[in-house]
């Protein structure tokens, strides 16, 4: 392949040649975007050239949106993403976005198109047979999909602008009052669980702000009854309800938790009882054995834990709320008793305090009428 770099303006462009006009007889040549350097438009033909050498080059005109994303962009991102994510990104593509607008060439797709996609997704996107549109969350979050395959299409020549940053996403909803449990709630629901088998499952989740898959991706190595501590770095996934053992959500997830004397002692009892399980069903014990696990030592699938949860709050007198908001409730009463926001925020694994404090301002107010309340006294006096 023959190319060249050419400035136009204050941008550099990766100039391809790509044969021969059949009417005029004159050459073609493709423009692609290269950047504010030299060196950035030297990139992106070097690219081009080894798309050519390995067969993947096509011109951008013939190439659709629904090519780029399944054969260029999503195997690349691949080993980008995490399992869980990248099997959304796949499921959104195949499920949505190649039935509608996938065979819409990638040069002449337009804001409108993707404008005309969402609001198609708001009205008639599900697929489960009900009949209805998806969540305006759901089709935001595959808006910014779109914009990020676009943008790197953008950024390596294939395309001249990211039409996504020129579309109208809807807008997400007003996030609904969170829904917790009080401190006697949540001991009532931990006794009313008590003679499941899993009822430690849920006492560790309740007691340490853990996520579904990280307390089922916990492993007996990594608990400490000793020092009483256990270590967060990985977690159970549900992969097109496959299970998956993977990374923690993010970097700060991984985390060492400090544990109370009561749990200490559910998780011994518990220890106990699975050693007594392994004898009967002769399978040997080992320290990489995972802690909440069925008799037969296989891990638990992410969605029956919380099919359990459900089952078990819809037969109690309790207020429905969703297994995640065990976590919720376990850092809104420590809030609420007073332990600083970055102690919380250091337990639940959260990038930093401030948001930590973003989601739960709920619960800021009463704290700041305290601290008014204590300031004045400590000037003025009782």
């Amino acid at each position: 392949m023959r190319g060249h770099v050419a400035k136009k303006g204050n941008r550099y462009y990766a100039v391809v040649y790509e044969g021969t006009d059949p009417v005029t007889g004159k050459e073609r040549h493709r423009w692609h975007q290269g950047g504010d350097t030299r060196r950035d438009a030297e990139r992106v033909l070097t690219e081009l050239v080894k798309r050519v050498h390995d067969g993947d080059y096509r011109s951008p005109e013939r190439i659709t949106l629904g090519e780029y994303l399944v054969e260029r962009w999503l195997p690349l991102r691949k080993s980008q993403l995490g399992h869980s994510t990248y099997d959304g990104y796949r499921r959104s593509i195949n499920l949505h976005v190649l039935p509608r607008i996938g065979m819409i060439p990638l040069q002449r797709l337009t804001p409108e198109d993707l404008d005309g996609f969402y609001a198609d997704l708001l009205t008639e996107g599900r697929l489960n047979g009900g009949g209805g549109g998806l969540a305006p969350k759901t089709v935001r979050n595959m808006h910014g999909m779109l914009h990020k395959a676009l943008a790197d299409a953008c950024r390596k020549g294939t395309v001249q602008r990211n039409v996504a940053s020129l579309a109208d996403p809807p807008r997400a909803r007003r996030r609904s009052a969170m829904q917790v449990w009080n401190a006697e709630q949540l001991r009532q629901f931990l006794d009313e669980i008590e003679g499941h088998r899993l009822a430690p499952a849920f006492y560790v989740a309740a007691n340490t702000g853990m996520r579904r898959g990280e307390v089922l991706g916990l492993h007996w190595r990594d608990v400490d009854l000793a020092t009483s501590r256990l270590s967060v770095h990985q977690a159970m996934l549900n992969v097109a309800y496959e299970k998956r053992l993977g990374d923690v959500k993010t970097d700060t997830g991984r985390r060492t938790i400090d544990l109370d004397p009561r749990t200490v002692d559910v998780l011994r009892v518990w220890r106990d009882a699975q050693l007594a399980e392994q004898e009967l069903t002769g399978r040997p014990p080992g320290e990489a054995d995972v802690v909440f696990a069925k008799p037969d030592g296989e891990a638990v699938h992410p969605d029956y834990f919380s099919q359990l949860f459900d089952r078990q709050v819809a037969k109690s007198s309790l207020p429905r709320i969703r297994l995640h908001d065990l976590r919720h409730t376990h850092a809104t009463i420590l809030l609420k008793a007073g332990v600083p926001v970055k102690v919380v925020s250091e337990r639940l694994g959260h990038s930093s305090p401030a948001f930590t404090m973003t989601v739960y301002q709920h619960v800021l107010p009463g704290m700041q009428a305290d601290a008014a309340r204590a300031f004045s006294e400590a000037v003025f006096g009782r």
